[in-house]
């Protein structure tokens, strides 16, 4: 998982890079309101890491987003802006989890699926043909389903264990941008809490 973990991060660094040096030499459409693809609806399927307070380590799954445009000159009318509803399922797995006994002797692993469900408000920021940037707060429902670990790594029931699910609702943030290799078609990074992701956008 530390490896995984240390390919995402440079992963990061490479796009942030790509990004600083892709907007230094893009054409400036910030201040041009309206100046946009004309799209209603942006549906994102995308790879997902959740790094939140879900389970213990960091999970590595799939999921989705659909962006609903309802403002599509945004709340400032001066520059190139607009407003999103955004919806979206993450599945996310947990697999580095360890039990050990009294003793501190290694007894079985543990894991768990986590399903993540946020909802945000989009407000993004159009700075060139190429590049859009956004930021989402909003709330996020999880639900997560619990490995058998109520057996021992021979097969018999641990006494007093049992099998629990855990559903809650918190606060979400994130912060991301896309590289528009058209109007239609965008690579997207999304960075946040509780998860992280990247994906393709398709805007209809």
């Amino acid at each position: 998982m530390k490896r995984i973990q240390t390919k995402l991060l440079v992963g990061a660094l490479v796009m942030a890079a790509t990004t600083a040096g892709g907007l230094a030499n893009a054409q400036s459409i910030i201040k041009i309101p309206g100046d946009h693809p004309p799209y209603k609806v942006e549906l994102e399927p995308h790879l997902a890491l959740g790094w939140g307070h879900l389970y213990r380590g960091n999970g590595l799954g799939i999921g989705a987003r659909v962006g609903i445009v309802i403002v599509d000159n945004g709340f400032i009318k001066t520059i190139n802006n607009s407003v999103a509803i955004s919806f979206g399922l993450d599945w996310l797995r947990y697999s580095d989890c360890y039990y050990y006994d009294r003793r501190g002797r290694f007894e079985y692993g543990c894991g768990a699926s986590y399903f993540v469900f946020p909802a945000t408000m989009q407000w993004n920021f159009w700075l060139s043909p190429q590049w859009s940037v956004f930021a989402e707060p909003g709330l996020y429902v999880y639900h997560g389903v619990y490995d058998d670990y109520c057996r021992d790594r021979i097969g018999n029931p641990v006494p007093g264990c049992d099998y629990p699910t855990r559903t809650g609702v918190d606060p979400a943030l994130f912060v991301g941008g896309r590289f528009h290799f058209n109007d239609t078609v965008a690579l997207t990074m999304r960075l946040g809490y509780p998860t992280s992701s990247v994906g393709v956008s398709f805007l209809f």
